[in-house]
């Protein structure tokens, strides 16, 4: 790791030190559904390449329903401090928001201290960044989330971590959670050492991905972007800043998950 990702794991080991439990809350958490082509609406306050995305008074509630009422399968919600403006309080204010629809934590998660929090506060599921964990994180960071009942989205950005995410199919307990959808292998356009974007790379990567559901991450922003990628063997995209950035989220949702 260097630059960018480096500097994201050695902050979010210092967070993992200090870390409080963070106690249970009452929490419906319902199950991703992944039958057809869908969003997975984000809300973020700042992205480290773009600027600022969302003043101090955004309405998290209001977004979270907003995506929810267009019909996200799932809401990604920023939880890191440093370079996102995120906060553990904004996953739980978003959870309680929208109690039919699976809420995710993104961040640059490094220890199951982390995992438990996201399950205390609600959270469906957790996203684990691949290039940042070595073979023993990962599998402990897996554990930590099946015995939570969380669903993973395993991300790469290259060929290299999608090997990696290939070979986890070996062991039985890893291919079931892939065959149920739990367990989901993501692709980022960004590159996370360099924070540069490679519109290619989606495509590219498609046919390399395990079976699973595979979800597109990073630089979508129109109809014809979720149609592409769905046209590539998506099953779901992420997309944040452009929703961040839209005057009417919830037509862009719907025309993405339409035209795909």
């Amino acid at each position: 790791m260097s630059d960018f990702l480096e500097t994201m794991a050695v902050s979010s080991r210092a967070r993992a030190a200090a870390a409080h439990p963070v106690a249970a809350r009452p929490a419906r958490r319902p199950a991703l559904l992944t039958d057809a082509f869908g969003i997975i609406a984000e809300i973020k306050n700042r992205s480290p390449a773009e600027g600022p995305l969302a003043g101090a008074d955004a309405d998290r509630v209001a977004r979270a329903r907003c995506y929810a009422d267009a019909g996200a399968v799932a809401i990604s919600v920023l939880t890191e401090p440093e370079r996102f403006d995120g906060h553990l309080d904004h996953l739980a204010e978003v959870v309680d928001a929208v109690p039919g629809t699976p809420v995710l934590r993104k961040d640059f998660l490094v220890d199951p201290v982390q995992i438990r929090e996201a399950h205390a506060l609600g959270a469906s599921g957790v996203l684990l960044i691949t290039a940042m964990l070595d073979d023993r994180e990962l599998a402990t960071m897996l554990d930590c989330a099946w015995q939570h009942d969380l669903f993973v989205l395993l991300e790469a950005f290259s060929e290299a971590d999608i090997q990696r995410a290939a070979g986890l199919l070996d062991e039985t307990v890893h291919r079931a959670k892939a065959e149920r959808g739990e367990l989901l292998f993501g692709v980022n356009s960004r590159n996370l050492r360099t924070l540069e974007v490679d519109a290619t790379r989606l495509e590219r990567y498609a046919p390399l991905l395990p079976d699973g559901i595979r979800v597109a991450e990073s630089g979508l922003k129109t109809a014809a972007d979720a149609r592409q990628v769905a046209a590539a063997g998506y099953r779901l995209a992420l997309v944040g800043t452009a929703l961040m950035r839209s005057a009417d989220p919830g037509a862009l949702i719907r025309g993405m998950a339409g035209a795909a």
